[in-house]
């Protein structure tokens, strides 16, 4: 199993809405073959601050079936204007 670790810093004043959209977005997420489960996690010393974890079969399952998939593109625009500086992903096994 691999997991992938995101730190996620989100623009000033936002969280409330990346909230709203990631719980429409982790939808498309839990959808992909491959995908074993995921959390989101607020920083409670930093406002806007968050980590996801995504645990997955494959590395593969991650960097080609998610992210080459065309639902990654629906992923893109509800998440990544939040973003700032864009985020940083890595994977663990």
């Amino acid at each position: 199993m691999i997991l992938e670790v995101a730190i996620l810093h989100i623009k000033k004043g936002l969280s409330k809405d990346f909230e709203i959209s990631f719980n429409e977005a982790q939808k498309i997420i839990a959808s992909k073959n491959g995908y074993v489960s995921h959390q989101l996690k607020k920083c409670v010393e930093q406002e806007d601050k968050y980590i996801l974890l995504v645990n997955w079969n494959t590395i593969e399952d991650h960097e080609v079936g998610f992210r080459k998939s065309p639902e990654y593109q629906d992923w893109k625009a509800l998440l990544h204007h939040y973003y700032e500086p864009f985020p940083i992903v890595e994977h663990y096994k």
